[in-house]
C-alpha cells in the first residue's frame, strides 16, 4: 500500500512540473536557418494618426500644405505634441488634407499615401518635385497575461516581431503558456484570432511574427500554474488528490 501511495505522490508532483520542452523557445530554429523573409507593411487604418510633412525646392509655397506651426510653450517636438498635430483617420478611411480636401486612406500603406499625396500635388499644379513624407505616429500593442511587465506599449519602427513586443513586456513569466499565445488582431473591419506556438520557429512564416499597430497579445498560464492556483484540470491532478485522501484515510484507520 505504501508503494502505491508513492507513486501516485510521485506521478502527481512530476505532473505539476513544467518539462523543458515547454518552456525552450524556437527548439527546430536550425531547420529556418538561411530561409528567406519578406517584410509586410500594415495598411491605414481608421483612428491612426498621421504625420504627413511637405517641402519643396522652395519652403514659402509648401507652407499652406502643412499644418500651422503651434506654441507648445517650450515643451519641444514630442511624440504626444505632433499627435496633436496630426491627422487622425476618420472611420470612412478619408483625411482632410490642407488645400487638397478629403484625400481616401483606404488600403493604402503609408507609402502608398505618400506616392498618392505626391501624385496629387504635382498632377493638380500645386508644387513642383515635392517632398511628402507620411508616418503613422499611434502604433501600439497591448499585452496580457503571464509577463513580467503587462500594458500597453507605443512603437515607431514600421515593423517589429511578435517577439520584440513580447520583449518590451520583459518576456513571459516562468509560467507563461509558451504552446500557446494568443493574437488578436483587427483589419479592415475584421477581427481575426490565431494561437502561436513559441516553442516551433515555424513562426517565422506566420502572418503573426510581424506585429501589426492596435495587436493584442495574450499570454495565458500555463498547467502547473494553474494547478497551483487551486483548479483541477487533468487526471494528474486528480491523481494527486486522491493520493491524499488515501493517506489520510490509512492514518484514520491505522
Amino acid at each position: 500500500m505504501k508503494h502505491i501511495i508513492l507513486t501516485l505522490l510521485t506521478l502527481g508532483f512530476l505532473n505539476s512540473c513544467a518539462t523543458k520542452k515547454e518552456l525552450l523557445y524556437f527548439q527546430d530554429a536550425e531547420n529556418y536557418d538561411n530561409t528567406a523573409f519578406s517584410y509586410s507593411v500594415p495598411t491605414i487604418q481608421p483612428n491612426d494618426i498621421l504625420r504627413i510633412t511637405v517641402g519643396s525646392l522652395e519652403l514659402e509655397p509648401a507652407i499652406p500644405y502643412n499644418p500651422p506651426i503651434r506654441n507648445n510653450g517650450g515643451q519641444g517636438g514630442g511624440i504626444e505634441v505632433m499627435q496633436l498635430e496630426g491627422y487622425i483617420v476618420e472611420k470612412n478611411n478619408t483625411i482632410n488634407f490642407p488645400q487638397l480636401g478629403t484625400i481616401s486612406t483606404k488600403d493604402k500603406t503609408p507609402l502608398e499615401l505618400q506616392q498618392h499625396i505626391t501624385n496629387l500635388l504635382e498632377d493638380g499644379g500645386h508644387l513642383k518635385n515635392p517632398n511628402v513624407n507620411v508616418r503613422l505616429l499611434n502604433a501600439k500593442v497591448t499585452i496580457l497575461g503571464e509577463v513580467n511587465s503587462p500594458g500597453v506599449y507605443s512603437f515607431t519602427e514600421q515593423n517589429i516581431t511578435l517577439l520584440q513586443a513580447l520583449g518590451y513586456a520583459g518576456d513571459l513569466t516562468i509560467n507563461g503558456q509558451r504552446e500557446n499565445i494568443m493574437v488578436l488582431r483587427e483589419v479592415d473591419n475584421l477581427r481575426q484570432v490565431t494561437h502561436i506556438d513559441l516553442t516551433s520557429a515555424e513562426l517565422v512564416n506566420s502572418s503573426f511574427y510581424q506585429i501589426k499597430p492596435n495587436d493584442v497579445i495574450i499570454v495565458d498560464p500555463n498547467g502547473p500554474k494553474i494547478k497551483s492556483s487551486g483548479y483541477i484540470t487533468n487526471l494528474g491532478s486528480l491523481l494527486s488528490v486522491f493520493s491524499i485522501l488515501l493517506s489520510t484515510v490509512i492514518l484514520l484507520t491505522r
